[in-house]
């Protein structure tokens, strides 16, 4: 199906407007004849931050930003799905066109900039799945609207709305496009944000007796400094793990130099290596107890596992499966059950952290 897809699906996808070809993606999903669940495979099950995950490949955040098909995704083989980013109120985003592809680097550059239908649509079709007692992980990836006047109070309304259907949270600042949203990476304001934000997960937990997950998402365009301050904060507060990363503002060593000259996030194999150095680097500075999730280029059983070996529990994927179809989950699955065998190990996560230092010795790149 992936070399169908990339030989003539895509082409027909590839010819509509980037979002055009999004929303017929959504609504194939909807119909449920692409669900195509990969084997289980004990050897890539794990216990991440309380949660049980069949396999260490989710949708990442971006995709499904309105929570209308997370069962779907499940379906074709994801371990878990993650929806939004969700704000409080519905907004349309920036103009259009805002979606961008890079064929030649197998990237997209986007700037949507949290275009999405507002907390209560999402909580509504949520809330309908939540009686599924055999549903998969989904995890609310939430995040502030563009003119809000008070943005830590809006990831604090996230965390209470959507915690009675959410697995986990996602606090997304480093989305590079909505103005000012990545200043919350700063320490003082992420102390703040942070605070804020696991006290309303701790008052929600106080009710009904489950803790769920938070993690937050970062940028790959950190300084060292950068990664400093954030480790420093995230190790100061009873944060559950770091996503790692957000698309990226760099344009370095593209071959399309057309469409690189739109602005907003690329993503998609061209920042595999940026978010493969910043990951090991993070992980050496919080040490082996927080999970991490690799984002950045994942596209493959091979890519999936060199973000582990670097130092990655989980890793997420989106643009790599504009490029290869909805088959590449169920075969990114089971490209890793072989691997893990070939290694000779009995779990995925003994290969954690075998390469992480090589990843961090590198240099950043500009």
């Amino acid at each position: 199906m992936s070399g169908f897809f990339e030989n003539i699906a895509r082409r027909a996808l590839f010819a509509m407007d980037g979002e055009q070809a999004h929303g017929l993606s959504i609504a194939a999903l909807k119909t449920g004849v692409l669900s195509s669940p990969a084997p289980l495979d004990p050897a890539l099950q794990q216990t991440i931050a309380g949660l049980k995950f069949t396999n260490p490949l989710g949708m990442a955040a971006g995709f499904d930003k309105n929570a209308e098909v997370p069962d779907a995704l499940l379906k074709l083989g994801f371990g878990f799905a993650e929806v939004g980013t969700i704000t409080p109120r519905a907004q349309a985003g920036n103009p259009k066109p805002r979606i961008f592809r890079l064929v030649e680097d197998r990237a997209v550059i986007n700037r949507l900039g949290f275009n999405n239908e507002g907390h209560e649509a999402a909580y509504k079709r949520l809330s309908q799945r939540n009686s599924c007692t055999t549903c998969g992980i989904v995890g609310v990836n939430i995040g502030a609207n563009k003119d809000s006047e008070d943005r830590v109070a809006d990831y604090v309304a996230g965390i209470h709305r959507f915690y009675s259907v959410a697995k986990y949270f996602t606090a997304n600042i480093s989305s590079p496009n909505t103005p000012g949203l990545r200043d919350l990476q700063a320490k003082d304001s992420l102390h703040i944000l942070l605070e804020k934000v696991l006290e309303a997960r701790d008052q929600e937990a106080e009710k009904c007796t489950l803790k769920r997950p938070v993690f937050l998402k970062i940028a790959p365009d950190l300084t060292e400094e950068g990664l400093d301050d954030i480790a420093e904060v995230a190790l100061a507060h009873p944060l559950d793990g770091l996503i790692i990363s957000n698309t990226t503002l760099s344009r370095t060593n593209l071959l399309n130099q057309v469409e690189a000259k739109e602005t907003g996030g690329l993503s998609g194999a061209p920042i595999f290596e940026r978010s493969t150095i910043v990951l090991a680097k993070m992980r050496q500075r919080i040490g082996k107890t927080m999970p991490l999730i690799g984002v950045g280029g994942v596209d493959s059983g091979a890519t999936a596992l060199t973000k582990i070996k670097a130092g990655a529990d989980l890793v997420q994927l989106y643009t790599g499966m504009i490029y290869r179809g909805p088959t590449v989950p169920k075969e990114i699955v089971k490209e890793l059950s072989a691997l893990v065998k070939q290694a000779g190990v009995a779990n995925i996560s003994e290969l954690r952290d075998m390469e992480t230092a090589a990843w961090a010795a590198k240099d950043i790149p500009a």
